[in-house]
């Protein structure tokens, strides 16, 4: 059951991230005939992401996400899964006793802060909090200043 609820949570962030409230094959984003997993982050990338209000972040490789808070500058390692979907890219595990999925779409984001623009979305779900930031990869870098 644990398994379950983790991947119930990505297939729903996913869907939210790439459809419209009226769902549907239409509203579907790219070839709608096409059902492939979502290529555009590979497996043995290391994804990092950023959010503010409140400020969180981290990595993800392989079958290991660093979560970061400022109460936690550190981080901490937490075991996920990996599902690639139709549209992105989700990572799910247990933190502190309670789901979470990180799930990644292709998209230009702004942290909001920085002059920064991102290739990806970050929508992060920790237990009944949904927190909404950037990603980037080590293929698909981020454009901007270094330093924010």
């Amino acid at each position: 059951m644990q398994r379950i609820v983790p991947l119930i949570l990505s297939l729903s962030l996913l869907s939210l991230a790439g459809c419209s409230a009226s769902g549907g094959k239409g509203n579907m984003p790219g070839d709608t005939e096409d059902w492939s997993p979502y290529a555009g982050i590979g497996e043995n990338e290391t994804v990092h992401f950023t959010g503010t209000e409140p400020f969180w972040g981290g990595s993800v490789a392989g079958q290991t996400l660093v979560y970061s808070t400022p109460e936690s500058t550190e981080g901490e390692a937490i075991g996920v899964e990996r599902f690639a979907g139709r549209g992105g890219i989700s990572w799910s595990g247990m933190y502190g006793g309670a789901p979470l999925v990180l799930a990644v779409t292709p998209g230009k984001c702004s942290d909001g802060m920085s002059d920064r623009s991102y290739p990806f979305v970050a929508t992060l779900q920790v237990a009944d909090e949904q927190r909404n930031g950037c990603a980037w990869s080590d293929k698909k870098p981020f454009s901007g200043p270094e330093h924010p």
